[in-house]
């Protein structure tokens, strides 16, 4: 399929408006196919030809102002219109369309658990094209109104209001103006609580066999909905602009949620069937928030073209956090983001694929190499420069240029300079250079301090590479007199960084203090190191730390001084050894046992050194559950789930983890939940001690328990996951050589993926290495930019850090021809494989 580039969306732009889309879709026609009906409603500014986009099974029917036009036109998903003459146009379409098993257009679901299907759509980018016909592009936006046909029992949910009309007919009520990627369709017999709320309908929405989960979830789904929607409505001006407010947790679903106006889908791993942490139900909150960001930022004001895709995406991630944090329970939200989320953007911004923020328009020059921007720079590194702009600004006029923009831009579409406008129309401040130095620009800045004495004060250097201000606040603690006890903060200060590389000075009285802390509260987005002497202090005293967000920036610095080969991973190792077993808050522990786990035992250590990590952690992991002991509840019991995991997840032996799994619980709790017999399973597997025969029935008798979607991916990554020659060519061929109509399902080539590749296994993987990158172009190739982004993200060999990997990798990359999602995947694959062998050597 070609994609759209940005001159074509240009000229049409130019040439055409569009007023409305009448789209009938039916859903009855059976498992693989669906009917699509289009009307589209549109004027032409002068005589011109033009294309509309449709990707069918079969275009039966196609007139334009009653003319018909030959189907045999249809070129890939381009239907040219020609001899358009100025005024107004009306395009008919009629069309069979195919259902997805890769979360992209209108995906289709059977749920193992009870054989009922549901179908839904994820229309982002350019998918709208497998649905119905469309002139694809956000600047085109239109009123939709919508009617499906759906099987009898089936609900039908949309952007707008549903009405039954009878006989499986639904019709939605008619949008306001929004752009084609946002309209939104979720059918079957869902299982939904709804409400109203300041005088709108509210409703969640689950497949019937979660009905029981969502249930005892629902009133904190629907209470953290409400007091969001009531905190935007207390700082934007501009009230919510669509008439209701759905949530629909989907299967399979590709993203964490999707803005849809009026119709947000989530992936319904949000409906928890197990035991989650706290930290896990904020991370669902933050996500609550941030898609109800999207109804302003995206959905009102729309970005013109995808190079300003972080007007959606980073004021979304920034407002997320922040609106949760303000609005709910979950104030500790900014920790999280700093001791997990933002080293996603540290690392993005550090490969060779990095890009600013802000693209220039000409560095997205179509719809697939702006798909490839949806990475950790447009979240989590944009919502750090925003948190930043709202700190060097003031949050009263940053608010005021946001809601100048709404009120300026409403139903309406708007780049980068019209934002940057509206700020700027609300401060004194130069927010223009502000938006070269940080939205333009490339790479990580770092800051060092360095501490000089004088006879009678000390002094504070901070030493800045890099091309960005910045506004830091300053933590200076010192340790107890027994060298007991918490670090007692001294004193907070804020600084400004001057753009420009050099020292900015500071002098205080003595005595020196123990621990200097640069970004502390993380207002900016920088790196940070230490002076020997507040790194001796962080060594000994981390845990010590007051504030759960300093703790959160100080092991962020140590996992950058690690990456960067400045700190010894076994350095990092100890830290956490010491430190954890005294960590209260869930975020900072989750954060750093990922770390240590995936990054330092998996990657970061030679082979020798990795069975040593593994005890580490694990006996870290029992040094939490001895802490935790008593009565489970609250932080200690998210506590013992997150030390639970890591014992099994960092187990050497099956010994003790198969007891568990005997016993159906851990020692004082928890009682083993269907994700932690599965993970103990997949831990089974991958050691290889178990005998075959036993792990076989032992994955049967699981899944025999437990049916459910969730199961048939254990039990999918479980079977990946066993030592044995003919389960790993059976997974190999179910994930790059099965026919498409048998090839699995976007949900279980990752489960199947994600077991596949296990260190432990290392020999009898070697001659997949190879493989993988002679197949894995066929398959991006024939089953499209999802498949393509999860088999460069989970079925790439991880497990072989060395030159040979390396080395087939980069002829891949210069002779495999890859897709662009591929390619993108790879060259961060790659990147990340050469900071693992100098980290090793270093």
């Amino acid at each position: 399929m070609p994609a759209l580039q940005r001159d074509e969306a240009q000229t049409r732009a130019r040439l055409i408006d569009v007023h409305r889309y009448e789209v009938g879709l039916d859903l009855t026609r059976g498992e693989d196919h669906f009917g699509s009906r289009t009307v589209i409603h549109f004027s032409a500014h002068e005589p011109g030809d033009t294309f509309v986009e449709i990707r069918p099974a079969e275009l039966h029917t196609a007139t334009l102002d009653g003319a018909p036009i030959d189907p045999a036109a249809l070129d890939d998903n381009r239907l040219p219109l020609t001899g358009l003459t100025a005024g107004d146009h009306e395009l008919r379409l009629h069309a069979t369309m195919r259902y997805s098993r890769t979360g992209e257009g209108m995906h289709r679901f059977t749920d193992p658990a009870d054989g009922e299907a549901y179908v839904y759509t994820q229309l982002f980018m350019d998918d709208v094209q497998r649905v119905f016909g469309a002139f694809d592009q956000p600047d085109l936006k239109a009123v939709f109104a919508l009617t499906v046909k759906a099987p009898e029992g089936w609900t039908v949910l949309a952007n707008g209001i549903t009405e039954h009309l009878g006989d499986g007919a639904w019709q939605a009520a008619p949008t306001p103006l929004i752009s084609t990627y946002l309209v939104a369709v979720a059918a079957g017999p869902w299982h939904s609580v709804r409400t109203e709320h300041a005088g709108l309908p509210f409703g969640i929405h689950c497949r019937r066999s979660l009905a029981p989960h969502l249930d005892a979830d629902a009133d904190e789904i629907l209470g953290l909905t409400r007091r969001c929607y009531d905190r935007y409505h207390q700082i934007f001006d501009e009230p919510y602009p669509f008439d209701s407010y759905d949530q629909a947790f989907v299967p399979e679903f590709n993203a964490g949620a999707m803005e849809n106006p009026g119709l947000v889908t989530f992936r319904d791993e949000y409906v928890f069937r197990s035991a989650v942490t706290d930290t896990e139900r904020q991370a669902r909150g933050v996500t609550i928030a941030h898609e109800m960001a999207h109804m302003w930022f995206g959905d009102l004001v729309t970005l013109q073209w995808w190079d300003d895709i972080w007007l959606n995406e980073s004021f979304a991630e920034y407002m997320g956090y922040q609106v949760l944090s303000e609005a709910t329970r979950f104030t500790g939200t900014w920790t999280a983001f700093a001791g997990v989320r933002k080293g996603w953007g540290y690392d993005a911004d550090q490969r060779p694929s990095t890009h600013p923020v802000a693209p220039a328009p000409d560095d997205v020059p179509d719809t697939a190499s702006a798909l490839l921007n949806f990475d950790g720079i447009s979240y989590a590194k944009g919502a750090s420069a925003l948190r930043q702009l709202v700190a060097w600004l003031g949050e009263k006029d940053f608010l005021a240029g946001i809601n100048d923009h709404f009120a300026r831009h409403r139903f309406a579409n708007a780049t980068l300079a019209d934002l940057i406008d509206s700020l700027a129309r609300a401060t004194d401040r130069d927010v223009h250079t502000w938006a070269e130095r940080w939205l333009r620009t490339t790479g990580v800045d770092t800051l060092t301090p360095v501490i000089g004495v004088h006879h009678d004060s000390w002094r504070l250097d901070v030493e800045h590479r890099g091309s960005r201000p910045h506004r830091i606040a300053v933590g200076v603690y010192d340790r107890g007199a027994d060298d007991t006890g918490p670090l007692a903060l001294r004193d907070r200060f804020e600084i400004d960084i001057p753009a420009e590389e050099g020292h900015t000075h500071r002098a205080f009285p003595k005595p020196t203090p123990d621990l200097v802390v640069l970004n502390d509260g993380d207002h900016t987005y920088t790196k940070i190191r230490f002076t020997p002497q507040s790194w001796k202090t962080v060594a000994h005293s981390l845990s010590a730390l007051p504030d759960p967000l300093t703790r959160a920036v100080v092991w962020n610095a140590a996992r950058d001084m690690v990456r960067d080969g400045e700190l010894a991973p076994t350095a990092y190792l100890d830290a956490a050894r010491a430190h954890l077993p005294h960590e209260t808050d869930l975020a900072v522990v989750q954060g750093v046992l990922a770390f240590a786990r995936t990054q330092i035992a998996d990657r970061y250590l030679p082979p020798d050194g990795r069975r040593a990590a593994l005890a580490t952690l694990t006996a870290t992991g029992r040094d939490i559950l001895r802490r935790t002991e008593g009565p489970a509840h609250g932080t200690h019991a998210g506590l013992r789930l997150t030390a639970v995991r890591a014992v099994i997840d960092s187990a050497t032996t099956p010994e003790n983890i198969q007891d568990w799994l005997d016993d159906g619980s851990v020692p004082g709790g928890p009682d083993l939940d269907p994700e932690l017999r599965w993970r103990i399973l997949g831990r089974l597997a991958a050691l290889g001690e178990t005998p075959l025969a036993e792990l076989h029935k032992a994955i049967d008798a699981e899944l025999a328990r437990d049916p459910s979607a969730t199961g048939q991916q254990g039990a999918a990554r479980c079977r990946a996951a066993l030592p044995d020659p003919e389960a790993k060519q059976a997974a190999w061929d179910a994930l790059f050589t099965t026919d498409d109509r048998a090839a699995l399902s976007n949900y279980l080539f990752t489960a199947t993926a994600t077991g596949f590749w296990a260190p432990e296994q290392h020999d009898l993987l070697t001659p997949y290495v190879a493989r993988y990158f002679d197949e894995a172009p066929a398959l991006a190739a024939r089953r499209g930019p999802a498949l393509a982004d999860a088999a460069g993200r989970y079925a790439f060999p991880v497990t072989h850090i060395d030159h040979d990997t390396l080395r087939l990798g980069d002829a891949c990359l210069a002779d495999g021809n890859p897709t662009p999602a591929l390619r993108r995947k790879l060259i961060d694959q790659l990147d990340d494989l050469r900071r693992a062998l100098k980290v090793r050597g270093a």
